[in-house]
């Protein structure tokens, strides 16, 4: 099967994206609330990155549940990295981890998504 991305999709890049659970979780039933939000969390970065297997991190993970399971945060500002997978069975070559980016202090206001450069 012959992929019709033109090289977007294959590249290696990191992006922080502010999501907005509040707007993705209306109607929810309310305990269902943080597994729904950790849920809508990998289904945004499937769609912005383009890869079917994303890998939450557990400090997202803790921070989504910090407040129990029906007190989640309205907005979260997430760093999504594509990366390159290692094994050599596995089904997808590129991987999305998403892990918790730093809030600065005078808000999520006006946070766009910024690509980040690789530091390594």
């Amino acid at each position: 099967m012959v992929e019709k991305t033109k090289g977007r999709k294959e590249e290696v890049v990191t992006r922080e994206f502010t999501i907005n659970l509040h707007k993705r979780l209306h109607g929810c039933t309310f305990k269902k609330k943080a597994p729904k939000a950790i849920k809508e969390i990998r289904k945004f970065a499937e769609k912005a990155m383009g890869t079917k297997d994303v890998r939450v991190d557990v400090k997202l993970n803790k921070q989504i549940w910090s407040r129990g399971i029906r007190s989640v945060p309205k907005r979260v500002r997430v760093r999504i990295a594509r990366r390159r997978n290692d094994d050599e069975d596995a089904k997808e070559e590129l991987y999305s981890l998403v892990t918790v980016a730093e809030i600065p202090p005078e808000g999520l206001r006006g946070l766009g998504t910024k690509v980040i450069e690789d530091e390594d």
